[in-house]
């Protein structure tokens, strides 16, 4: 087992970077050491560790973000981690009109380690969906658990999967033919990590051991594919399974949302 601080150097060196194309109707654009994605359902910011901005600088180069979504009247997300330099950077964000919302846990884990077949409850079945409308089946399956419109979270897994089919791998859990879960598998070209996402269950299925199996067979893929790392932003739901299963948390991550005046924002699909 590698240390917390071998996984965090790893992480931040190669888990951190670019992607190397967006999906259909997602552009990248840059300024200066930030990477902006537009043409999601709301912007994305993502920084380095450090972008070198201090002071006023630094608050130009933040409100320069926030001021190019408010021209397109869309709401934009900075994810931040704990160990961001400078230390003052939330409070940079929040001055400017940012807020946070959910921290979650970044936890990671060797996939060699993870990897078994899974174990699933009678009945339930897992299969890889790469047609339309099993992304839109699950779009509305987590419309039910979180209450609330995910049907971008559907149209951004089709469009990936059209852009970039070899690195996405979706899979749901079926009982008959409803879908109770769903979890994907995004493998980062140039690297060694694959990043698990998704896994929410109808509440009657928790508790059954469906999302460990979710993962024990992302894991799977991921070895088999060569890759060496799995890596998962968790929520306070997840993160306690992982680290049984020997995830290792590295880190905290908190997305800053700005959101015009008058808009709802809503959440950044695929994740």
């Amino acid at each position: 087992m590698e240390s917390a601080e071998a996984l965090l150097a790893a992480f931040d060196q190669q888990a951190r970077t670019e992607s190397p194309g967006p999906p259909a109707g997602v552009r990248y654009e840059h300024d200066g050491p930030l990477l902006r994605v537009v043409g999601e359902d709301r912007g994305f910011i993502s920084a380095p560790r450090d972008t070198g901005a201090r002071g006023a600088e630094l608050d130009r180069l933040i409100a320069r973000q926030r001021d190019y979504f408010a021209g397109r009247g869309e709401a934009v997300e900075w994810k931040t981690y704990d160990y961001d330099e400078p230390g003052d950077l939330p409070g940079r964000l929040r001055a400017a009109g940012f807020v946070p919302e959910e921290t979650e846990t970044v936890v990671v884990a060797l996939a060699a380690d993870i990897a078994a077949e899974p174990v699933l409850p009678p009945g339930v079945v897992l299969r890889q969906v790469v047609v339309d409308a099993d992304m839109r089946r699950i779009a509305a399956m987590e419309s039910q658990v979180w209450d609330e419109d995910r049907s971008p979270t559907g149209e951004h897994l089709i469009r990936e999967l059209a852009a970039t089919p070899d690195d996405l791998i979706v899979l749901i859990a079926e009982a008959a033919t409803q879908v109770i879960s769903a979890g994907w598998l995004r493998f980062q070209p140039g690297t060694q990590f694959a990043g698990l996402w998704g896994g929410a269950t109808l509440s009657e299925w928790r508790g059954r051991g469906i999302y460990r199996a979710l993962v024990a067979r992302r894991a799977q893929l991921a070895t088999a594919r060569g890759f060496r790392y799995l890596q998962v932003d968790a929520s306070s739901d997840s993160a306690p399974i992982l680290r049984r299963l020997g995830f290792q948390p590295i880190a905290t991550t908190t997305p800053y949302v700005w959101t015009p005046p008058g808009s709802t924002g809503g959440g950044r699909p695929g994740a």
